[in-house]
């Protein structure tokens, strides 16, 4: 039996619409299928909403997530704020104020090396082969959001950390750890901060509530270290909102493409999905973005919408367009497909099985979405 489901959709700016369209396509193909609805409601975000309203984050884009079961955002940035530090209102100040006022306190990163573009990586291909990890970033605590000034010879920064905030993200981190190899590497850096302190005493405490679980504790330098030299020591990274987000940036290069890394930001309340890449202005409009990461963060918010066997099918489409070369011209040694071919192809392969996504349907260029 179908389900009913409310999804915000936040393109934002650059690429973020183009890659938010396919990644509707992909939803609209598994509603298809699987018999079930799925409502949109579209808001503005970042440097489109200032230049609509004056607000990164306009009040009805915020209505629109707070109702949604779930929603879908593309990518934010443009050059004339990039380029200009003194900008008062930024399109950034909008996802921090969203992560904020919706409580997205664990932003979930999963870097996953796909076997057929394992010669894209930096890495050697014995470091690389296997890679499947994830990192549990704290989002709405820590430096970023500490107060922050100047003084008259300097200015500072506070990080500071309550209990709760630090527990509810382990448990999480603990609890996707049980479905997936069964280990946990807190990152920290307990040797000089009182907050990674709070972090390793408050996570060990944890760890007794999960006892299959191997609880590993690392320094953070020494952890992007081990980044490069062993990636496959990973399986679940739980860390703090700075750390996090070096960390994670560092992994999200081991597959060799951005455009291939979803991500999800989860609260109480709601979720919000994004690919982890930017707006890449340069690319817009012309229908050579990669739409793989925001239809992968389309197979993510499945996922936490209990539709675990839609999730799979998305993700097997996606596997059957990198094997066979059905891909934009970031991935392509040869010539790439445009952004809607391939999202086209996501979909065809849902809505029709695979059949449909064979070799020489692909010369004929099939497709049943439009």
């Amino acid at each position: 039996m179908g389900v009913k489901k409310k999804i915000g959709m936040l393109p934002g700016d650059g690429i973020g619409p183009e890659v938010v369209a396919e990644a509707r396509k992909v939803l609209d193909a598994v509603a298809e299928r699987f018999g079930h609805t799925f409502e949109y409601a579209y808001g503005d975000v970042g440097a489109v909403a200032i230049d609509n309203s004056g607000d990164p984050l306009p009040d009805h884009t915020l209505k629109i997530c707070e109702e949604s079961d779930a929603f879908l955002f593309g990518a934010i940035g443009h050059p004339k704020y990039d380029n200009d530090p003194s900008a008062k209102v930024r399109p950034e100040q909008g996802l921090l104020k969203l992560r904020k006022s919706l409580g997205l306190f664990a932003n979930i990163r999963p870097v996953t090396a796909y076997d057929s573009l394992i010669h894209m990586s930096p890495l050697k291909t014995e470091k690389v082969l296997g890679v499947d990890l994830v990192v549990y970033r704290e989002l709405t605590g820590g430096i970023y959001f500490g107060e922050k000034g100047r003084t008259k010879d300097g200015a500072y920064d506070h990080c500071t950390y309550e209990n709760f905030e630090v527990d509810r993200i382990a448990h999480l981190a603990f609890q996707a750890a049980q479905h997936r190899s069964k280990k946990v590497t807190l990152v920290d850096k307990a040797n000089v901060l009182e907050t990674s302190r709070l972090w390793r005493e408050r996570v060990t405490l944890i760890a007794n509530e999960y006892p299959e679980i191997e609880l590993d504790c690392m320094f953070v330098d020494n952890a992007a270290m081990q980044m490069i030299q062993n990636p496959k020591h990973f399986d679940v990274i739980l860390t703090e909102n700075m750390f996090g987000d070096i960390i994670s940036d560092e992994a999200s290069v081991i597959g060799g493409s951005l455009g291939l890394l979803p991500s999800a930001s989860v609260g109480d309340k709601t979720a919000m999905f994004e690919p982890i890449h930017g707006s890449y202005p340069q690319a817009a409009g012309k229908n050579i973005a990669n739409p793989l990461a925001t239809i992968l963060s389309a197979a993510m918010m499945l996922d936490h919408l209990g539709l675990v066997n839609e999730a799979i099918e998305v993700r097997n489409a996606v596997n059957s367009s990198l094997k066979i070369g059905m891909v934009t011209e970031d991935l392509s040694k040869k010539e790439g497909y445009g952004t809607d071919r391939v999202g086209d192809f996501i979909a065809n392969c849902i809505a029709d099985g695979e059949e449909s996504c064979a070799q020489d349907n692909i010369k004929l260029g099939l497709s049943t979405i439009i």
